[in-house]
């Protein structure tokens, strides 16, 4: 198996750094020093519910899927990553609590990590990081919002319309009862309101 080319993800997340705040060489290399690169084997879990989850995770290569099983068994799609997004059980993260969401890649994946204590040590030893990860958190709130109101508000065409629109990589790399689990659809109604949209 390949090593995991360290430097490559390095570039990677420090691009996705320099969108949002300016850092300098020396608090760059202090970063990179927290960071802990992991592969993943497809079907592997990088968080496993029950358990706290320590780590958030940039994703340098590959797919995931947070997920949540019933108690009758059925899985629900809550979010997915690919390259150049975060995951994590965000909940556990911050409470310390265990995890209520499984984190499982859907291809072979590499991310980079980061534990709650360096996130911790971060912010207070480089600021402009707080501002970062509170950029991050607003984006996924309002994208959090719109899941909600698309959910009361649109009608089963326009979510699946809305989301290949906003997501059109994950519509090519995850498989389609999936993505119906996380529209709130059966795998079959999501079969058909393609072959409708198809038709036409």
């Amino acid at each position: 198996m390949q090593p995991i080319d360290t430097h490559f993800a390095h570039d990677l997340i420090l691009r996705h750094v320099d969108s949002v705040i300016t850092l300098t060489d020396e608090q760059k290399r202090y970063f990179l020093s927290l960071l802990r690169p992991r592969r993943l084997r497809r079907k592997q879990l990088l968080v496993q519910t029950g358990e706290v989850c320590r780590y958030e995770s940039f994703v340098t290569k590959g797919c995931l899927r947070a997920f949540a099983v019933d108690q009758k068994g059925q899985e629900h799609n809550v979010m997915f990553a690919l390259e150049e997004w975060w995951i994590s059980d965000l909940q556990s993260l911050l409470t310390e609590q265990p995890a209520t969401l499984y984190v499982e890649a859907l291809e072979e994946t590499e991310v980079l990590q980061i534990e709650k204590k360096d996130l911790d040590r971060l912010f207070d030893e480089v600021p402009p990081f707080e501002r970062f990860f509170r950029v991050k958190l607003q984006n996924a709130f309002v994208a959090f919002q719109n899941r909600i109101y698309s959910t009361i508000s649109q009608t089963a065409e326009e979510r699946y319309l809305e989301f290949r629109q906003r997501y059109p990589r994950i519509e090519q790399r995850v498989p389609q009862y999936m993505i119906a689990s996380f529209l709130g659809f059966t795998p079959e109604f999501l079969s058909k309101i393609r072959r409708d949209l198809a038709s036409r």
